[in-house]
């Protein structure tokens, strides 16, 4: 049986690990594309020789060349320039705009099958481009922001409360960044809602946090945003697709009138499976959440309005 095939474009912090992560789980062959001479080949070198310590079997290409994403099941984007201390997500609208459009006319070019998976920033508008310019079907475009901001979310909550992290379920909607919503009510430690377990006032600081949590890390580094949770947020997506596992992650999926809301990419609840997002899950929202999520949309569509 023929190993799937995954192609990462960037081979940066987030690229380079992200393949690391890959090889180590088997879940198929991988390209590792760079625009830098050697760098990926590099990196993808460095990867397979160490095979025998961790006992994976799989081919690791690196490559300059497009055509080597030839015939891709999946393609995951982490090309454009990362954020710094200071800058928000949509600082980096115009010039990654710019590596998405480039980027995915080779996708459409070479892997026009593929499940293309986006996780560049500002990321709701980014994944938004990549569809309008692959012109793939809504199911087979998705961004990586939902699992991200839901584990954090539930560290967060896991270490305030003295918990296993395991035992924490939460779920966080909406646009990625200063506009996502966490969902408190829908969050809970072994099956008890959190809202029981914890004064309001720490829930909304952990609420917060999470919406700041990428500037956390970035002001803690300096020189570089996160990169270990977001790529095990991928490995996570691509598991479940490959081996059509079906599971309900919170991704950026494409909304046409789910929650009310039409014509942009937004956190939400999806099946993920060998299809992309194969369905998007409704939950039951109160009039605060509902305002939330509205307002979250609303700044979505006002990133997408500088595209244009």
């Amino acid at each position: 049986m023929a190993r799937a095939k995954i192609s990462i474009i960037g081979a940066g912090k987030v690229g380079s690990t992200l393949a690391q992560l890959l090889a180590y789980k088997e879940l198929g062959d991988i390209v590792l594309w760079n625009r830098t001479a050697g760098k990926a080949q590099g990196v993808a070198l460095d990867i397979e020789e160490s095979a025998l310590i961790e006992q994976f079997d799989l081919k690791i290409k690196g490559t300059g060349d497009y055509s080597d994403i030839k015939d891709s099941d999946v393609v995951i984007i982490t090309a454009g320039v990362p954020r710094k201390e200071g800058m928000s997500r949509e600082d980096l609208l115009a010039v990654n705009a710019e590596v998405i459009k480039s980027t995915c006319a080779q996708v459409k070019r070479y892997a026009p099958n593929c499940v293309l998976i986006v996780m560049t920033n500002p990321l709701d508008s980014m994944v938004y481009l990549a569809k309008k310019v692959t012109g793939f079907p809504k199911n087979r475009v998705v961004g990586q922001a939902g699992v991200l901001d839901s584990s954090r979310f539930s560290y967060f909550v896991a270490t305030e409360l003295g918990r296993a992290v395991e035992q924490v379920s939460s779920v966080v909607l909406g646009g990625h960044g200063d506009f996502m919503v966490p969902l408190p009510r829908y969050t809970s430690v072994a099956g008890i809602p959190v809202t029981e377990l914890m004064q309001k006032k720490k829930i909304d600081a952990l609420v917060a946090r999470t919406r700041d949590a990428g500037a956390e890390i970035i002001k803690l580094e300096k020189d570089s945003s996160a990169f270990y949770a977001p790529d095990y947020s991928l490995v996570r997506m691509v598991e479940s697709i490959l081996k059509d596992k079906k599971m309900i992650l919170p991704c950026a999926a494409y909304l046409d009138g789910e929650y009310g809301i039409k014509g942009i990419f937004m956190g939400v609840p999806v099946v993920l499976g060998a299809k992309g997002a194969e369905k998007i899950v409704e939950l039951e929202l109160n009039k605060g959440e509902k305002r939330l999520l509205m307002e979250s949309a609303a700044k979505v569509k006002d990133s997408l309005k500088q595209l244009m």
